[in-house]
């Protein structure tokens, strides 16, 4: 665990967004993004029986097909990087997986050209639906990356675990349980282990043996956050705009989004985040080009006392 890191991954992101898709009944906080694309998803399918049985046979509510769920080989890749070991793959192999997902296999899949396929399926649920977004949505995997690295200093594996995934929990003695499910055990010792935050439903366990793992978990704070108030004793002290980006800044959050969530120019907004963190009521952390500001114990126990008038 000492060597295991946190990051995200465009692959993961897609195969997040695709589950959601293929679902009947989304998740509350999945529904409006699922509505606006499902009947362009679902008329692709349609045009394409081929990959609509790969679609029905690639995800279960227990698996997912191994060939899809590779974790990445390095940070940073782009998708169709992500994606060229799948693409070589042998159409064997790729039936293979889908069956053990769900069996038999229909007449669909029993002909060639099934990598290629995969590929151009992850690739449209990308194009049409993800990337357009794609730098606010890594910005929320960010700050939720950032908010987890923070608690492990302060609460150690078991406060940064525990509220990952269902069925997830930190044992204790180097042991974690990913899998309510009584699957044999895994011994990663020596190998490479990535926590990736996804717009997902319930996350999934990824490997390329022997030495590659993955672990994906829902990010916190998943499409849309509600409003936060802020108290009105905060406002009096610390004025109306520095007080609504200290209450937005309760977990990690970006330059920009406090921009977007509070409604001020940039330079208002970084004059402000500068005077909170010089008051020790900030803390703060880089990660790829943005910064994330989040409270220090001091905010916390300020926040709390004001809102207790």
């Amino acid at each position: 665990m000492a060597q295991a890191r946190f990051g995200t991954s465009q692959l993961t992101e897609t195969l997040g967004a695709l589950n959601i898709l293929r679902r009947g009944q989304p998740l509350p906080w999945h529904r409006a993004w699922r509505d606006q694309h499902a009947d362009a998803f679902h008329g692709f399918l349609d045009d394409d029986p081929v990959t609509a049985a790969i679609v029905a046979h690639a995800m279960s509510s227990s698996w997912m097909a191994d060939f899809m769920t590779v974790p990445p080989a390095r940070p940073n890749m782009t998708l169709d990087d992500e994606i060229v070991a799948l693409e070589s793959l042998p159409d064997e192999r790729i039936r293979a997986d889908l069956a053990r997902v769900r069996s038999p296999l229909p007449p669909e899949l029993r002909g060639p050209g099934l990598a290629g396929r995969a590929a151009a399926l992850l690739r449209w649920v990308w194009h049409h639906t993800i990337e357009a977004d794609w730098p606010r949505r890594q910005s929320v995997l960010r700050a939720d990356v950032v908010s987890r690295i923070s608690r492990l200093g302060r609460d150690g594996w078991a406060g940064v675990i525990d509220d990952m995934r269902p069925g997830m929990c930190w044992l204790g003695d180097g042991r974690l349980q990913v899998e309510e499910r009584p699957y044999p055990p895994c011994d990663v010792r020596g190998g490479e282990l990535t926590f990736f935050a996804a717009h997902c439903r319930g996350g999934w366990v990824s490997w390329r043996l022997p030495d590659r793992f993955g672990i994906v978990y829902p990010v916190t704070g998943i499409f849309a956050g509600a409003p936060l108030g802020t108290p009105d004793p905060l406002r009096r002290l610390l004025g109306d705009a520095r007080s609504r980006i200290l209450v937005q800044a309760a977990e990690p959050i970006s330059t920009t989004a406090l921009v977007a969530a509070t409604e001020l120019p940039l330079g208002t907004v970084g004059g402000h985040l500068r005077v909170l963190t010089e008051a020790g009521l900030l803390q703060k952390r880089r990660s790829g080009r943005e910064v994330f500001y989040w409270w220090t114990d001091a905010a916390r126990a300020l926040v709390a006392g004001a809102s207790s008038f």
